[in-house]
């Protein structure tokens, strides 16, 4: 401080003290804690009649890193909206956990051999360090972390539901796998190799009910990564199908993993989106997702075989124009089709350069194995690729003799993993079919001014699709496919059906830091879940974290957990009631994704150690019709508002949905939906700097010269070039949100984070811009506090009507925008009314009737500040649960309106009238005024068009 400086002046240092006084206030007066309905924290009287609402953020994982300033702007945002639902007089429920289980903190472990725990739990202290340094109104009792065993006991519980439940189609909802075997014994549900129950072997019967589980395990193509030793999933894998940690190579393998049958729900995933508010392109990128589709399955004979192969195809009226087949190299039928030898006439483009077609078969695999799934779907058409398999197969409505080939654009995993390929109206077959010479058949009449050497994709007449069976030219699109699944039908070689993108959800991770299996097995190798009294199974402490690794290009190899290795706990000995036996542990663990598929239930009820949530407490805060839901008409309940980022759009919405909706199924929850609500948020971004080598350079460091066109760059005195994106250490651009509080206080920087511009839209960080954000703070403390003697500088007086007006607009207006999640335009009108305050208050105090409610508006955004204000102001508690001020409604019209007269459509002048003026005083007015006197003159007035309050137009001639 200088010594100009006033010594009461709002400064960086004063705001830190204010803000660690404050945070320490809200901790020791339990200031945030939300009361239930029941349970240990039970306050009927403080719940009473108030309406609740439940806002939370999307799961965030403890970075060794910390934070930087983009991490905190959905935090804030979600705490402004907290605080201000609790300034309208709701019962809040905002907290904040961590999802902990994770590959970083195990890769570190593996490094440093330091547990993962230790790891994890330290970043959890920086973490709650950082945001409690933010002011963020979290109820601290809730907080709850993956990696606590008594968290985790019921991740296992849930996924033990899962497992012994089945979903019934014909009631279209999960049941308990007890009653799958009462319908298979009454043949309400036939049994997989149609023999009745009582004929069924104890094997068979243990087939028969896995193959319904909604957790099974299964042969299942998966990532293989050999140099880490573990499974990844399809999101972890690079396009150019190395691992997204590590850049190790992915092979594509069949292993027996756990899986999680989502399928069974993609109807109700996709249907019930019209009930949650969403974005509209939210729900786009889930309905992709599912990819549901409408279409036929269609059986084509394979020569010389008893195998027939089954496609589903969204267009069976262009089957006239299948003139060749191709599977996935992962279709089981493939080892079969491949004869020893070339059939006659095959081209050598076919062939591969193969002497058999199995030598063949075999090398297009091992370089398949290499690709990922991302990396098959997005090659260009030049680099499409494939081989005959020397099968053909007879196009069942044509009649015609088809090749079978297998081509890596064809996936196992979508459909059936068999395409019949239409070149002349699919582009990939149309790439295939000119790289490999096969012929094409149009069956659609093209548009005119189609090129004729692509692929047409639209519609229009049927051509070329009659023979003397079935007739399709002529007809349009929907009755051909009509006709066409008609004629399959009455042959018994098709169906029409739907079919779905979505793929169950591959649930096992070889790895150690994740939530053991509640599995066991048997001695004859069948799977066993463990009862609740056995929960939680805990991680083991082991000498290595590591999975087995293998030579990255290993492919055969087979991944090894690092659980395998702990005996003591893998073998074990246990009574599941029927006497101690031998058991062997499931050594894979649960993928990260658990533990948030069903964290907002938690959240309701922490300290619940009898059961995962309490049932009276989950339906008053996520039941349907409470809250944001009440009197809405298919309200399915959930979270009020639930906020995140787009990267989690898809598949931890449709993780936890799908949990959510067996639990619904079970009676579990009275919720349908775990999120009613979702808002997505955008991105801080920075600017970065690279020199004359490509190298990032420190972004603080970097002096900008000129401005406009002319702004140029320059570190150390050398030029260097300027670029736009994400905010990270290896660009140098860091900004954390500690510098930012030590150098302009946490209000400042909240202020600063919300008002840079819409919630939804991603902005750049410009360090500079902060100013604005410390100078309404400034003024606002400068028009209560003299910034000279630090004593209060308000009075009784009423404010003048123009200062009054203003209050009730910006009162109306700021209420709105926290509503809607504006922030942006809120701290906008509170600038603007504080201007006014500052200039009205020039000379004299500024009136407490305008203070007060400025300070319990700014509350939300800027909470310390304001707590500070309204304290000094005479108030003994806390402002957080005021009631948010009301505008008085007389004072949000304006005195006058400006009304424009017009004489032949040309305006001629403009009065100021009440904004209640009839349209008979207005007319009269109008006439009366001299300017319209004379612009008539001794013209007749015709007709006169009034419009009141801003319209009057006079007709003359």
């Amino acid at each position: 401080m200088t010594d100009e400086q006033p010594a009461h002046r709002y400064t960086p240092a004063l705001a830190n003290e204010i803000e660690r006084s404050w945070q320490d206030h809200w901790e020791e007066h339990r200031t945030f804690e939300a009361p239930n309905p029941a349970g240990p924290w039970a306050d009927p009287q403080a719940v009473g009649d108030r309406p609740k609402f439940m806002v939370q953020d999307m799961f965030p994982y403890p970075s060794g890193d910390g934070l930087h300033v983009g991490h905190p702007l959905p935090f804030i945002a979600t705490d402004v909206y907290a605080r201000y639902q609790r300034m309208t007089g709701k019962n809040v429920l905002y907290t904040q956990g961590f999802d902990a289980f994770g590959l970083p903190a195990e890769q570190y472990a593996v490094k440093t051999g330091q547990h993962p725990r230790k790891t994890t739990e330290d970043n959890i202290v920086n973490f709650t360090r950082q945001v409690r340094m933010l002011g963020l109104s979290h109820d601290p009792r809730r907080k709850i972390q993956t990696i606590d065993p008594g968290f985790y006991k019921w991740t296992q519980w849930i996924f033990t539901k899962i497992y012994n439940a089945w979903y019934d189609d014909r009631a279209g909802k999960a049941r308990p796998i007890e009653e799958l075997t009462a319908a298979y014994e009454s043949g309400d549900v036939p049994t997989p190799n149609g023999r009745p129950w009582s004929e069924q072997t104890d094997d068979e019967r243990c087939e028969a009910i896995d193959s319904r589980r909604l957790a099974y395990k299964k042969e299942v193509p998966v990532n293989w990564a050999p140099g880490l030793g573990t499974v990844v999933a399809n999101e972890e894998v690079t396009n150019e199908g190395l691992t997204e940690r590590g850049d190790m190579p992915v092979f594509q393998r069949s292993l027996s993993q756990w899986m999680m049958r989502i399928t069974a729900y993609a109807d109700r995933l996709a249907d019930d989106l019209d009930r949650v508010d969403w974005t509209e392109s939210i729900k786009v990128m889930q309905r992709n997702w599912i990819g549901r589709s409408h279409g036929a399955s269609i059986e084509f004979a394979v020569d010389d075989a008893h195998d027939r192969i089954e496609v589903f195809t969204t267009r069976p009226d262009t089957i006239f124009g299948a003139t060749f087949m191709v599977l996935a190299p992962e279709h089981p039928l493939v080892d079969s089709l491949a004869p020893a030898a070339w059939p006659d006439g095959t081209q050598p483009s076919w062939t591969g350069g193969a002497d058999t077609p199995r030598e063949a078969v075999s090398a297009y695999r091992l370089a398949t194995s290499r690709k990922s799934e991302l990396e098959r779907q997005t090659e260009d058409a030049k680099a499409k690729s494939g081989v005959f398999t020397g099968a053909f197969a007879t196009n069942p409505v044509s009649g015609e003799r088809v090749p079978v080939f297998i081509a890596d654009y064809v996936l196992m995993g979508y459909g059936t993993g068999a395409v019949m390929a239409v070149p002349a109206e699919d582009p990939r077959d149309w790439d295939f079919a000119k790289k490999y010479d096969l012929p094409h058949v149009r069956t659609v009449q093209p548009a005119e001014g189609h090129d004729e050497d692509t692929a047409y994709t639209g519609h229009g007449p049927m051509i070329n699709s009659s023979n003397d069976r079935v007739s399709l030219d002529g007809k349009d699109t929907e009755d051909a496919k009509q006709t066409v699944i008609d004629f399959l039908e009455s042959e018994g070689v098709g169906r029409g059906t739907v079919t779905y993108k979505l793929r169950d959800w591959l649930f096992s991770r070889q790895r150690y830091w994740g939530e053991p299996f509640p599995i066991v097995y048997d001695e004859d190798g069948v799977a066993h879940a463990l009862p609740e009294s056995m929960l939680p199974v805990e991680l083991p402490d082991v000498a290595d974290y590591s999975p087995k690794t293998y030579e990255p290009d290993d492919a055969a190899s087979n991944p090894e957990s690092p659980l395998s290795r702990a005996t003591e706990w893998v073998d074990v000995e246990l009574d599941l009631g029927d006497g101690p036996k031998k058991y062997r542990r499931e050594t894979d663990t649960m993928p990260n994704w658990a533990g948030s598929c069903w964290y907002e239930l938690r959240y309701t009820d922490p300290a619940n150690s009898d059961r995962f949530v309490d049932p009276e407490v989950e339906q008053y805060w996520m039941g349907p019709g409470r809250g944001a839901g009440e009197g809405v008409a298919g309200d399915p309940g959930g979270v009020d508002l639930y906020v995140g980022g787009p990267e989690h759009a898809v598949l931890h919405l449709l993780y936890a949905r799908f949990w959510h909706k067996v639990l619904f199924d079970l009676g579990e929850v009275s919720s349908e939906e775990p999120f009613r609500r979702l808002f997505i948020h955008g991105y801080v971004q920075a600017y970065a700097f690279r020199d004359g080598r490509g190298q990032p350079v420190p972004a603080a460091e970097v002096v900008e010269h000129g401005e406009g066109k002319d702004l140029t760059f320059t570190w150390n005195g050398a030029p260097v070039s300027r670029e736009y994106g994400k905010m990270g250490k290896s660009l140098k651009n860091v900004v954390t949100p500690d510098e930012m509080s030590a150098e302009y206080g946490a209000d400042t920087f909240r202020v600063f984070e919300m008002s840079m511009g819409p919630l939804d839209i991603s902005r750049p960080w410009e360090t500079r811009a902060v100013v604005g954000s410390q100078r309404f703070l400034q003024r606002l403390w400068r028009n209560v506090i003299d910034e000279e003697t630090g004593e209060l500088r308000v009075s009784d007086e009423a404010p003048s009507q123009e200062l009054g007006r203003a209050l009730a607009k910006a009162i109306d207006g700021v209420g709105k925008d926290y509503e809607s999640l504006q922030f942006n335009t809120a701290i906008a009108k509170l600038i603007e009314l504080n201007n006014a305050l500052t200039k009205a208050s020039a000379e004299a105090p500024a009136p407490r009737s305008v203070v007060e409610p400025l300070v319990l508006m700014t509350a939300p955004v800027a909470p310390h500040i304001a707590e500070e204000l309204w304290s000094r102001l005479g108030h003994e508690s806390s402002l957080s649960h005021e009631d948010f001020p009301v505008a008085d409604e007389s004072m949000l019209v304006d005195e006058t309106v400006t009304c424009v007269v017009q004489v032949q459509g040309k305006v001629r002048d403009r009065l100021e009238v009440s904004p209640d003026i009839s349209d008979a005083d207005l007319e009269a007015l109008a006439r009366a005024s001299e300017k319209i006197a004379a612009a008539v003159g001794d013209k007749q007035i015709r007709k006169v068009i009034v419009r009141a309050p801003k319209l009057v137009n006079l007709v003359v001639g």
